[in-house]
């Protein structure tokens, strides 16, 4: 879209606008460039749900760049959410279970939350996380009524997961203008923000005040839209709860611990018995997703030289990410109810303590500093932590100052009774419904949140804080402690109960963990942020520009 097409586009969604018609306590009826679109009307909120922004990506379709969505030629009933995108079913016991209804190829679709009087509001598009495997946009933690509420237009997305979404294969690159392949699912985000570009406006929201925002793997896609050109100037801000900062596979090259994407995609076709990429069309996707997730797939981007032009560690050391104001942070128990990604706990501190110096070698002090052998249990849960989840957050907050961007740092280390009775203080996600406003909306087995005035005054801060962001980056809430950006002076924002601002979280930790990510890388072999403390290699020496 040219400059002056996207001025036109956006005076004319101004302008339909004012064409909105909701009478008094009826349901609102949004005519808009995509169409005339009927919503329901929740109080003080209009709510439009399972709004496609793109053609289904099926049959010979599969694994196609998305099409944005024809115009809808009938009033759009944005009654009910869309079917979320294939996924496999969730693991038994998990208290992020939550399978949505109905799953379908069918599934590019996104929901708006927006207040009834909003006019020039900002916007918030959220990405779910589910590690690009599962999740979906109308789960009840991603509610937006709470914050529509508190002026903003929300905005949840689905995208395609799995295989479906993220596949690379020879045969895909070479059918491709550009010859390249993967990303499919991160496409999807891009069409859907060029949507918002389009017809927000319509809705009561502001396409020149859009914050990209996300958590977990939701975070991870916030960092690659952060590299991506195409998506640049699609956003103006950034918030990234639990991101991960590691090593993105390349599209024809094996490296750091990586194999080459297209090589992945080969395997997997033999694998699930399809061979081609014709077979791999013709299965069924729920199919293809079970049959792949066994097979051992797991979803990434791609680095592809066009969507994302280079891994996201370098493309930040660049400087070459967008110059946006960020919001990011980690929680205390990240890797608490993900005991998977937990370290081995060796069977004794004396075992412990030569694993570590026999692979840290001169930082091996250091690292027994910040995780010791005095609780095996705790540092095997801590590093993990810090190495995927505080060296990320840290890492986004001083690139971004660096940039003289506005940058904001948390740290989220609260719990509540049902959550300490699972040792799950802190856990990964537990932020969400705080930051939404939704403590009472939850997946099945999630810890109940105590229905308190002290758990709802968290929530009101926190929401505070993010709509603020989000309306002119700064997270600013009247009563709330005052939140300092993190540069200078490394201050961040502790939840804990309550708001109480701080800095230098955890002395040491970044500086440990970027020095190990920039030996490893160095030598480019490794995955780094994975393979630490006792299942790391020997890690290389200072040098290579590495301290």
């Amino acid at each position: 879209m040219t400059r002056k097409s996207a001025i036109l586009t956006g005076l004319a969604g101004l302008l339909l606008a004012a064409c909105a018609t909701q009478a008094e306590g009826s349901a609102p009826l949004i005519s808009s460039p995509a169409g005339r679109i009927a919503g329901v009307a929740v109080g003080e909120v209009n709510v439009f749900k399972g709004i496609p922004y793109a053609e289904a990506p099926v049959g010979d379709l599969r694994w196609k760049p998305p099409v944005p969505a024809a115009p809808l030629e009938a009033v759009f009933s944005a009654s009910d959410f869309g079917p979320a995108c294939v996924q496999p079913r969730p693991r038994e016991g998990s208290i992020y279970a939550n399978p949505p209804e109905s799953v379908s190829e069918d599934c590019l679709t996104l929901n708006i939350w927006a207040p009834v009087d909003a006019a020039s509001a900002p916007v918030m598009v959220w990405i779910h996380g589910g590690s690009l495997t599962a999740g979906y946009s109308g789960e009840p933690l991603y509610d937006g009524t709470a914050l529509a509420k508190a002026g903003v237009v929300l905005v949840s997305i689905n995208y395609r997961l799995g295989v479906l979404g993220y596949l690379a294969h020879p045969e895909l690159s070479a059918e491709s203008p550009g010859g390249v392949s993967g990303n499919y699912g991160l496409l999807d985000q891009i069409e859907a923000l060029r949507w918002v570009q389009r017809n927000i406006a319509a809705f009561g929201g502001n396409p020149e005040n859009v914050t990209l925002a996300g958590e977990s793997a939701g975070a991870l896609s916030v960092m690659y839209l952060m590299a991506a050109p195409d998506a640049r100037g699609l956003f103006h801000k950034a918030i990234a709860q639990s991101a991960y900062l590691i090593p993105t596979p390349e599209l024809k090259a094996a490296r750091n611990g990586h194999f080459a994407a297209e090589d992945v995609g080969s395997y997997i076709a033999q694998a699930t018995g399809a061979n081609t990429l014709a077979g791999l069309r013709a299965m069924d996707g729920e199919t293809l997703t079970a049959a792949a997730a066994a097979a051992g797939y797991a979803p990434w981007g791609t680095v592809d030289g066009k969507t994302l032009p280079r891994q996201l560690v370098d493309t930040f050391d660049a400087g070459a990410q967008a110059a946006v104001p960020i919001l990011a942070g980690f929680n205390s128990g990240e890797i608490r109810s993900m005991r998977f990604l937990m370290l081995p706990v060796p069977e004794s501190e004396a075992a412990y303590e030569e694993a570590i110096r026999e692979r840290y070698g001169d930082i091996a002090e250091e690292y027994l500093r910040l995780y010791p052998s005095s609780d095996l249990v705790e540092s095997a849960l801590a590093a993990p932590r810090d190495a995927l989840y505080g060296w990320t957050a840290t890492r986004l907050v001083r690139d971004q100052a660096a940039l003289g961007e506005a940058a904001y740092l948390y740290h989220f280390d609260h719990t509540y009774p049902a959550a300490a009775a699972l040792d799950l203080k802190g856990f990964h996600a537990a932020e969400i419904p705080y930051a939404f406003g939704n403590l009472r909306n939850k997946p099945r087995f999630w810890p109940e949140i105590p229905d308190t005035a002290e758990e709802q005054a968290l929530s009101d801060a926190m929401l505070g804080y993010w709509v603020s962001f989000a309306r002119d980056g700064r997270p600013a809430v009247a009563g709330a402690p005052q939140w300092r950006p993190f540069a200078p002076g490394n201050a961040y924002m502790s939840f804990a109960g309550t708001p109480q601002p701080a800095s230098d979280l955890d002395p040491g930790m970044f500086d440990l963990h970027e020095t190990v990510m920039c030996r490893q890388r160095a030598e480019g072999l490794q995955l780094w942020s994975w393979n630490i403390g006792v299942k790391a290699p020997v890690i290389p020496p200072a040098g290579n520009g590495c301290p």
